[in-house]
């Protein structure tokens, strides 16, 4: 059984681009994932602590948003510029990536708002059922409908 889950895994790991392994998050993705943790822990209150549990926990998830964003405002940025300097292409992925951080962060602090109403008006048993028991429901709905309203915008 250990030997099949084995292949399995270097069967994946054959498929996956080596670029994948030796990608890591930035000092700066990491440097912005905790800058918009401490915005969000100030505009959120007690709500953050219910959706992310540690500041750690924040953290690591917004380090990984920043760097996928990165990446993706970084193809773009080549995309529709194929001819421009370096310069040019590195102030338009600070752009996006600025435009991007302030979108999921209001949609994440308008989550954690309407959670906590319908947290209010259900009651918490009711809440907790609803997004999958009591292990962290508050962060689960905040994701689910901050998610949405990210794919939505």
């Amino acid at each position: 059984m250990k030997v099949k889950a084995f292949l399995a895994s270097l069967a994946v790991a054959a498929i996956l681009p080596v670029a994948a392994y030796a990608d890591e998050a930035s000092p700066s993705d990491k440097a912005n994932g905790a800058r918009t943790c401490q915005a969000l822990k100030t505009s959120m209150g007690t709500s953050f602590t219910a959706t992310y549990a540690t500041f750690g926990k924040c953290v690591s998830a917004w380090t990984r948003a920043e760097h996928q964003n990165r990446h993706e405002a970084e193809t773009a940025c080549k995309a529709a510029n194929p001819d421009a300097k370096a310069g040019a292409i590195q102030r338009c992925v600070q752009a996006k990536l600025k435009a991007d951080r302030i979108a999921e962060r209001q949609a994440t602090v308008s989550a954690a708002k309407t959670c906590k109403a319908e947290r209010t008006s259900m009651g918490a048993t009711a809440f907790n059922a609803k997004y999958g028991g009591k292990a962290n429901a508050f962060g689960k709905c905040v994701s689910k409908i901050a998610s949405a309203k990210d794919a939505a915008s």
